[in-house]
């Protein structure tokens, strides 16, 4: 067996061939992002394990499994913030023109600055021209229904007005690939169903979403792609309306039935 090496970019990407997930299969476009035989490890544990992954422009995935099994890593290792072995492949990273990227945590951090100017930062930092930073930071915070709270410091804001905010920061940039990390974990229902609202809002204009969730009806109402993720593989890539409306493999049968641990 190949010595797997680490992460490399190449010049392209091919369409997933026949060794790759189902949900992961369409020869028609070339991926946007491509994993290898990725392993991550974190001291004697390992977090992901020979992973391959494909991610397409404008799927909504949806990344299930325990605590534990690899969820978070994955979507850290998408998003290139961590590194490994194996192989991860950006559409025209090469040419410099990558497609842009955001990820939102499960408890986003936000600066010690008003609403308006946790925007104002990110759009700097995103190197929007000056003149065009205030007007879009508006259009943003008005979009999630933040803008008369444009003036308050940002952390007394409740949690899931915090979480709206970190879904504008994100939005202002203007991403083409947004990561989300159990987005809306610790909020009540009805901050829930506005945060997944505005997610999926998004996905229609064409966003392309890859999220962790713990919440299967979260998954069936955002998700066009469910994986399965346990002890650091990937167990089962299926469109979602195959996943939760066929057989599945026993230990993701068992996970959506609940005899499995979260």
């Amino acid at each position: 067996m190949r010595a797997p090496k680490p992460f490399a970019d190449g010049p392209g990407l091919p369409g997933a061939g026949n060794g790759a997930p189902e949900g992961s299969r369409r020869s028609d476009v070339p991926p946007l992002i491509e994993l290898r035989h990725a392993c991550v490890s974190f001291g004697a544990v390992r977090a992901l394990r020979e992973v391959d992954f494909v991610l397409h422009r404008g799927e909504r995935v949806a990344l299930i499994g325990a605590n534990g099994s690899g969820k978070t890593t994955l979507l850290r290792l998408l998003h290139g913030q961590l590194h490994g072995t194996g192989e991860r492949l950006v559409q025209g990273e090469a040419a410099g023109r990558a497609p842009t990227q955001a990820m939102l945590f499960q408890r986003p951090f936000l600066l010690r600055l008003s609403v308006l100017s946790n925007l104002l930062v990110a759009l700097w930092l995103a190197r929007v021209p000056r003149r065009e930073r205030r007007a879009r930071a508006c259009l943003a915070l008005e979009r999630v229904g933040l803008l008369a709270q444009r003036d308050r410091p940002a952390r007394v804001l409740s949690g899931g007005q915090q979480q709206r905010l970190a879904l504008a920061r994100a939005w202002a940039v203007r991403p083409q690939v947004l990561f989300l990390d159990e987005p809306t974990a610790s909020l009540d229902p009805g901050a829930k169903q506005e945060v997944e609202a505005l997610i999926t809002e998004f996905a229609d204009e064409g966003m392309t979403v890859v999220m962790s969730t713990h919440n299967l009806g979260q998954a069936k109402r955002i998700a066009t792609r469910v994986v399965y993720l346990e002890a650091g593989r990937i167990e089962c890539d299926l469109p979602s309306d195959r996943f939760f409306n066929q057989p599945l493999p026993t230990a993701a049968a068992q996970f959506v039935k609940g005899e499995l641990p979260w």
